[in-house]
C-alpha cells in the first residue's frame, strides 16, 4: 500500500504576481505623470546657441583664478569694488565644472564679506 505524502495547501502567489504586474502595466499606459503641453506649442531650440558668461559675472576657472570679461581679477573684494554701486546687490559667479566645491564656497563667502547682498551661481542646464 502506498502512502500519499501530505500536501500542504500553497497559496497561489504566481497568480497574484501576474495580476499586480498587469495592473502596473495598465496604469503606466493609461496614466500620465505630467499634463501634456499644448499641441500647437513649439519649444525654442537652444542646441546651436553658443553659451557665454554674462558680462558682469565673475568667472572662476578650475585652478582658482578669477576673471571678468577676460581680465584677471585679484580677489573677490577687488571684483566687488570694481562693480558699480547698483550692481553689487546680486553678484553672479560662473564656476568651471572642475572647480573644487570648497573653493567656490570660500569665494562666495568672500564676496558676501565684501558687500554683496546675494551671490548666484550660473550653471549650464540642458534638456536632451
Amino acid at each position: 500500500m502506498r502512502r500519499r505524502a501530505a500536501r500542504k495547501d500553497r497559496e497561489p502567489t504566481t497568480a497574484l504576481i501576474n495580476i499586480v504586474f498587469l495592473m502596473l502595466i495598465f496604469f503606466l499606459v493609461a496614466g500620465t505623470l505630467a499634463p501634456p503641453l499644448d499641441k500647437g506649442l513649439a519649444l525654442v531650440r537652444t542646441a546651436d546657441i553658443e553659451g557665454t558668461a554674462p558680462a558682469d559675472a565673475l568667472v572662476v576657472h578650475s585652478d582658482g583664478r578669477m576673471t571678468r570679461g577676460g581680465v584677471a581679477v585679484l580677489s573677490p573684494a577687488a571684483f566687488v569694488d570694481a562693480l558699480p554701486e547698483d550692481a553689487r546687490g546680486r553678484i553672479r559667479i560662473v564656476p568651471d565644472r572642475d572647480l573644487p566645491a570648497g573653493t567656490l564656497v570660500s569665494i562666495g563667502n568672500a564676496l558676501r564679506a565684501a558687500g554683496a547682498e546675494s551671490v548666484a551661481i550660473v550653471t549650464e542646464r540642458g534638456l536632451e
